[in-house]
């Protein structure tokens, strides 16, 4: 079950799903519209090693846009800064994002209760495509959670993305054990 508008915003009103800065013209009839900020970032090497810190090199988006290629790997944040305490957040691309040959996540689409922070995009393209920052980026949906919950991830001591700034933040694998 994914909640609709009204009980988006019935929990927000409750404090349980906060996005900021919220737009009410953003909330569609059952997720919410969010924009890509306006920092990328590419990993400084073109190798990546998973037990390894692979560093990123971030940059601004200039008001004239940024090209994005294929084969390069870039990571973005969103706009907005969430938090989801009592549900399941789902990130997904728009429809007319993936029609421009936009992909914004690799793997990552589904947050964790009580994940806060900007969400960190894994993009790629199909073909050149020029991107702008504040352009409608993706969708979060919200699914209700069967159970309680031990330990929300905001909470846990392992949590490597809580609290992510409005900067792409690069993979942490390498912080596991393996």
């Amino acid at each position: 079950m994914i909640l609709s508008d009204k009980r988006i915003l019935e929990e927000m009103g409750k404090s349980t799903i906060k996005i900021e800065p919220f737009r009410r013209s953003c909330l569609g009839s059952n997720s919410y519209d969010v924009h890509l900020g306006g920092h990328l970032a590419t990993y400084r090497d073109h190798l990546l090693d998973a037990k390894k810190h692979n560093e990123i090199n971030h940059f601004e988006i200039p008001d004239e846009g940024f090209v994005l290629y294929p084969n390069v790997f870039y990571l973005g944040v969103t706009e907005e800064y969430t938090e989801t305490h009592e549900h399941v957040p789902f990130l997904e691309g728009k429809s007319s994002t993936g029609r421009l040959g936009i992909d914004i996540h690799a793997t990552a689409g589904k947050g964790d209760v009580g994940f806060c922070g900007n969400w960190t995009l894994e993009i790629s393209v199909k073909q050149p495509v020029r991107i702008y920052k504040g352009m409608p980026i993706g969708q979060l949906i919200y699914f209700p959670v069967d159970g309680e919950i031990e330990e929300k991830y905001d909470k846990k001591k392992n949590a490597k993305y809580s609290g992510q700034a409005n900067r792409p933040v690069e993979s942490m694998m390498w912080k596991n054990v393996f």
